[in-house]
C-alpha cells in the first residue's frame, strides 16, 4: 500500500503537457514539489529545465521529453510512486483543436485530441488524489463532446468525482489579461469534500462592479515599466517602414487595424480581425495572450505607446510569469511558450483553493486498495 502524504508531509505533483512551467512554477508557489514532467516541445523543454528544475520544489523533478503517447503510464507509477502517492496531477492537453479561431468543423476527430484521453490514462495509472485539467472553452463545443463525455466516463470508472467544466476568466483573480479557461476538477472518492465549493468565488472584479472588500480588475499597465538590466527577454519583432507607419497612425492606448489604415488583400474579402494592429490599453487588462502574442498581424498585441509589438517580457508580464522566467528558442518559440502557459498567478490562486479545501482539511485515511469498494457516483456534465 502506497503511503498517503499527510498534511505535515511534502506535497507531490506531476505536471503532464508541462510546456515551459507556468503550471508547475504555480504548484511550486502553492507548496508542491514536482515528481515529474512531461514535455516534447525542444525550446518548452529546455525553459523548463532553466527555470523550474533549479527551484527548491523542482531540483529533483525528471522531465521526460517524449510525446505522452510513448510512455506507459504504469510502468511510470512504479519507477516514481512506488512507495508513496501523488497528491495532484496538473495539465493542459494542446488545445489547437477545440480553439475558437478553428472554423466550420475543423477540430473535429482531431488526432491531438486523443491527448485528452492519454491525460486520463496517467490519472489512472498514477490515482492522484486530485487532478486538474486545463482547456480553452472550444472543448465544451457539442463537436467536441464525445471527447468530453469520455474524460468524465472514464473518471467515473477510475473512482472519481468530477466538477462540470469551470469556465474562468483569469481577470477575476487578479491577473492583468482577459483570458477564459476551461478547468475541470476531479477528486479521488476517499476525498472529504463535504461543503467543498467548486468553481471558487472570483476575488477581483469590474471597477464599475466592485463589491466591499473586492479588488478591481488589475491592469496591464505595469506590465509596460522597464525591464531589469541586461534582461534577455526584453524584445520585440522588427517591423518594416510601412507596419510601422500603420502603428503610428493607430492611436495611443487603443485603436485597431482601420485606424492603421493598413489593408490586406485578406481584409478586403471580409471586415474580421479588427483587433489585428491593435494597441493595448493599459488601463485595461490586456487581451488574451495567445501563442502568436509577440505578433501585431496576429492580434491587439502592439504596445500601448511604442510603435512595435509587445517583448517577449511584457508578454511573459502579462501571464504573471516572474521577471527572473526566461524562455528558449527566440521570439516566436517565445511566444508560444507564453500563450500556451497557465497563468502563474491564477495557477497558484486555484491550486492554493485547493489544497486548503480539501488537502489541509483532514488527514486522507482511505487507502488506495478501497477504492474498488467504493460505490460508483454518476458525474453530469454542466
Amino acid at each position: 500500500m502506497k503511503k498517503e502524504n499527510t498534511s505535515n508531509a511534502p506535497l507531490v505533483a506531476v505536471d503532464l503537457f508541462a510546456g515551459a512551467g507556468g503550471f508547475s512554477l504555480a504548484a511550486i508557489l502553492a507548496g508542491f514539489s514536482i515528481d515529474f514532467a512531461v514535455e516534447n516541445e525542444k525550446f518548452a523543454i529546455q525553459s523548463y529545465k532553466n527555470n523550474i528544475c533549479k527551484l527548491p520544489g523542482g531540483k529533483e523533478t525528471v522531465v521526460f521529453e517524449k510525446s505522452i503517447m510513448e510512455y506507459d503510464p504504469s510502468k511510470i507509477r512504479e519507477e516514481r510512486f512506488c512507495n508513496r502517492s501523488c497528491d495532484l496531477l496538473l495539465g493542459g492537453p494542446p488545445c489547437q483543436g477545440f480553439s475558437t479561431h478553428r472554423i466550420l468543423d475543423a477540430g473535429v476527430n482531431d488526432p491531438r485530441n486523443e491527448l485528452v484521453l492519454a491525460y486520463f490514462d496517467f490519472v489512472k495509472a498514477l490515482t492522484p488524489r486530485i487532478f486538474l485539467m486545463e482547456n480553452v472553452p472550444g472543448i465544451m463545443w457539442d463537436r467536441h463532446k464525445s471527447y468530453l463525455s469520455k474524460f468524465y466516463e472514464e473518471g467515473r470508472k477510475a473512482g472519481y468525482r468530477l466538477f462540470p467544466p469551470a469556465v474562468l476568466n483569469a481577470r477575476d483573480f487578479g491577473v492583468p489579461q482577459r483570458r477564459k479557461r476551461v478547468f475541470i476538477l476531479g477528486l479521488r472518492k476517499d476525498v472529504d469534500s463535504k461543503d467543498f465549493v467548486w468553481p471558487p468565488e472570483p476575488t477581483h472584479y469590474a471597477p464599475q462592479k466592485s463589491r466591499d472588500g473586492m479588488a478591481p480588475w488589475l491592469t496591464c499597465a505595469h506590465v509596460f515599466d522597464s525591464a531589469p538590466a541586461n534582461d534577455s527577454t526584453d524584445i520585440h519583432m522588427n517591423h518594416g517602414p510601412k507596419l510601422v507607419e500603420a502603428f503610428k497612425n493607430t492611436p495611443i492606448n487603443g485603436g485597431s487595424r482601420r485606424d492603421s489604415r493598413r489593408v490586406l488583400r485578406c481584409h478586403e474579402k471580409h471586415d474580421g480581425h479588427k483587433d489585428v494592429y491593435g494597441r493595448i490599453d493599459p488601463s485595461m487588462p490586456a487581451p488574451t495572450m495567445t501563442t502568436a502574442c509577440i505578433n501585431p498581424s496576429k492580434g491587439r498585441f502592439v504596445h500601448p505607446t511604442e510603435h512595435h509589438g509587445i517583448t517577449v517580457r511584457q508578454a511573459a508580464r502579462i501571464q504573471t510569469f516572474p521577471d527572473n522566467f526566461t524562455f528558449v528558442g527566440g521570439l516566436t518559440a517565445a511566444g508560444r511558450q507564453i500563450g500556451n502557459a497557465v497563468p502563474v498567478e491564477l495557477g497558484k490562486f486555484l491550486i492554493k483553493y485547493i489544497k486548503t479545501n480539501l488537502i489541509d482539511r483532514v488527514p486522507d485515511q482511505v487507502s488506495l486498495g478501497a477504492l474498488a469498494h467504493l460505490n460508483e457516483q454518476e458525474v453530469e456534465l454542466a
